[in-house]
């Protein structure tokens, strides 16, 4: 496969440094303890504000602005929003955006961070300064964009955070404001970002979801759910992603309980088929898996092959001739030979029951990883006859 331009998303000569500054300043802010001290008092308002803002970012950030798996009122929407952007993790619209975007490209070359193009450094943390990813694309948020309310606060990104952080520097003084604020607030940043680095290289798959996205007890734990990752890219739409009884999903047991208050409701749950892996996946993650597939097969090799049963019974001229006036054309009738120096149907079923989980989109995903490689290898001998004519 073709990785010449992997890396173009993530330039990481682009990232602007200075913007670093205030992210550096959070982080050095917790040293500050040194002087001001650590008082039981604001251990114990950390350990709070830690559960209750990590609380926001997987039910609020996540669940609810970004995947919709659960309804609130509008007053509602706007407390979780500020409750969100409490964390200093931008604005609910950008969030939003931004995560939807991953999904639709989750670890191919255009996600924004991926740690198998983008490496385990730049995903967790570094992706963010990339000016790339300051504007995403609004318009896949438009169900959000329409409330002006929800437009205000997230043009006012950090006012959340700045009054959370000033009201406790009131109540507490200075150890209630570097220990309660500053220490949780870095503990989240590092809680939320372990999913987009961690959760994609730390733990099992138990669905074919076309990416690398891992379930990880520990990071279930330490962000209340949102370790059950591969569940989570499987049926993206569930305010549930503990699919097992014992997955803990805490943040879902919050939503639960509010939903018998009548705070939220309609929470979204998978059928009885997707929990199985019975259902067939997409077509997208049928071209990714078939795509991958394909890919683990040496092109050059077969190519060869094919070429040499060719000259056995053509004259290599006459291949050059046609690959010259239609190439297309060419690589469509190679393509649709039966090619004895290709992998049989059975081989790449044997390959593939290797690298993915059970699916009942085997056959459909092996068939299209033969008629991907037929189309790989019929391409390279058009450019061998080209070569060698």
């Amino acid at each position: 496969m073709d990785h010449a331009h992997e890396h173009d998303h993530a330039p990481h000569d682009d990232i602007v440094y200075p913007a670093t500054i205030p992210f550096v300043l959070v982080h050095l802010a917790c040293f500050g303890a040194i002087w001001t001290g650590v008082t039981v008092q604001a251990l114990i308002v950390a350990f709070a504000l830690y559960v209750v803002r990590m609380f926001a970012v997987t039910g609020g950030y996540h669940r609810y602005f970004s995947h919709r798996s659960y309804k609130t009122s509008r007053v509602g929407q706007f407390v979780l929003a500020f409750l969100c952007q409490s964390t200093a993790q931008r604005g609910v619209v950008w969030w939003a955006a931004i995560h939807r975007h991953h999904h639709l490209y989750s670890d191919t070359e255009h996600d924004v961070h991926s740690p198998r193009h983008h490496g385990f450094l730049y995903s967790h943390v570094g992706w963010i300064f990339n000016p790339s990813s300051w504007k995403p694309d609004y318009g896949t948020v438009r169900d959000l964009i329409k409330y002006p309310e929800i437009q205000l606060l997230d043009r006012f990104t950090y006012a959340p955070a700045f009054l959370m952080g000033l009201g406790l520097w009131l109540w507490g003084g200075w150890p209630m404001l570097v220990v309660g604020f500053f220490w949780s607030t870095v503990a989240l940043y590092h809680g939320t970002f372990s999913i987009n680095s961690l959760a994609h290289e730390v733990g099992s798959q138990r669905y074919l979801t076309g990416d690398d996205s891992r379930n990880n007890f520990w990071l279930a734990l330490i962000t209340m759910g949102e370790g059950w990752h591969n569940n989570h890219h499987h049926y993206q739409s569930s305010a549930r992603q503990g699919f097992k009884w014992w997955e803990i999903d805490i943040t879902y047991y919050i939503l639960k309980a509010l939903s018998w208050t009548g705070l939220v409701w309609d929470l979204r749950a998978p059928p009885e088929a997707i929990l199985k892996g019975e259902s067939p996946v997409g077509r997208k993650v049928v071209e990714k898996v078939a795509g991958e597939l394909a890919g683990s097969f040496n092109v050059d090799r077969y190519a060869s092959r094919v070429r040499e049963a060719w000259v056995e019974s053509h004259r290599l001229e006459d291949l050059s001739d046609l690959a010259r006036r239609a190439r297309g054309q060419v690589e469509e009738r190679l393509a649709e030979l039966s090619m004895p120096h290709l992998p049989t149907v059975p081989e790449l079923r044997e390959k593939a029951e290797e690298m993915f989980q059970e699916t009942p989109s085997l056959d459909a995903i092996v068939n299209r990883a033969h008629q991907l490689l037929a189309m790989a290898v019929a391409a390279h001998v058009c450019d061998l006859a080209l070569a060698g004519a």
